[in-house]
């Protein structure tokens, strides 16, 4: 005998208005922290089996925003992430796992200049709440750390006291809420 087994899966997209996608790399001394300010995904949010739930992710690569025009020109030539011929980071979720209460590992494959990795995501579900307007919200938070040279972003200077201008590891830090798709 079989039972159907009702779905608790609500397909939620990101509110980029009460959103963002930030990174941090080292330059020289200190963190250079940045933001990518065009964006769009969509959350399948499985609230009574958190782990069957699903994430897609995409980020315009030419919206990236440090704060000064001449670095992100730099960042969208050729030198980085060739917005011309890549326009358009990814990411994909695999496997959702869970760690405590209200954390998880979200593991997928994220594309960035053309080339894919996987990578895993340490996720905080902050919660869910209806907005002044009765609109159904929920919120992660979410970080990884990268080598950007795995992504084919190699370029660098070299320092005339040894090392290099640009650090290798970039954090990757994500603060979405999300509302319901209106069917």
């Amino acid at each position: 005998m079989t039972t159907a087994t009702a779905t608790s899966t609500t397909t939620y997209s990101i509110d980029k208005a009460h959103s963002e996608v930030t990174f941090q790399v080292r330059h020289l001394l200190t963190k250079v922290r940045g933001r990518f300010s065009e964006f769009e995904g969509t959350i399948d949010y499985d609230q009574q089996q958190p782990e069957h739930s699903s994430v897609n992710v995409s980020i315009q690569a030419a919206s990236i925003d440090t704060n000064e025009r001449d670095r992100d020109a730099h960042l969208r030539s050729a030198d980085f992430f060739d917005v011309a011929t890549y326009p358009t980071l990814t990411f994909r979720s695999g496997a959702i796992t869970a760690r405590g209460t209200r954390g998880f590992g979200l593991a997928g494959d994220l594309t960035i200049h053309g080339v894919s990795r996987p990578v895993t995501f340490d996720v905080e579900f902050l919660g869910s709440a209806k907005d002044p307007w009765g609109n159904d919200r929920i919120a992660f938070e979410a970080e990884t750390t990268l080598n950007r040279k795995d992504y084919g972003l190699n370029w660098n200077a070299a320092l005339e006291a040894g090392g290099f201008l640009v650090g290798d590891e970039v954090k990757i830090s994500l603060s979405i809420q999300a509302v319901p798709v209106k069917a």
